[in-house]
């Protein structure tokens, strides 16, 4: 298993969309998913492959100057519990740090409304991030928006 930084427009936009479609748990609705392939072109993107075949990966957004965001992240069902999500985030702070950043955030949906996002916040908080806020209706009622943060 490698992690790749990837810098072709059209290489990220070809691996979002392979994995977010295999995701529909978490991807299924369309304009959503659209958005994260259309908007991952020009942010930071790290890739996990096994062999040549893409796996995983991880997009980052600046939310601000001393700030970036796990913007989106994905990684095949036959490859979750194997290491890899920790190996993209790895890679993906590593850049981070170097790039003068001091924290790193992400949202998800609240803890304890579906089964699937509750996976997500417990990998969340064991790669060290801590609750800062929900916004019950940065999304809409259904998905209380969970942010989390850490200090790099």
């Amino acid at each position: 298993m490698r992690i790749n930084t990837i810098t072709d427009k059209e290489q990220k936009q070809k691996i979002t969309r392979m994995i977010l479609e295999a995701l529909p748990e978490w991807f299924e609705v369309a304009e959503s998913r659209e958005n994260y392939i259309r908007e991952c072109t020009d942010k930071n993107f790290f890739a996990a492959f096994d062999g040549e075949r893409p796996v995983g990966f991880l997009c980052l957004n600046e939310t601000g100057k001393d700030t970036v965001e796990l913007h989106v992240m994905g990684v095949l069902k036959e490859y979750h519990r194997k290491g890899i999500g920790k190996m993209l985030f790895e890679a993906a702070k590593e850049s981070a740090v170097k790039d003068g950043y001091s924290f790193f955030q992400v949202k998800t949906v609240k803890m304890g409304m579906y089964d699937d996002y509750d996976d997500t916040n417990r990998f969340y908080i064991a790669l060290g991030f801590k609750e800062f806020e929900v916004f019950p209706t940065l999304w809409d009622e259904a998905n209380p928006c969970q942010i989390y943060v850490m200090a790099l």
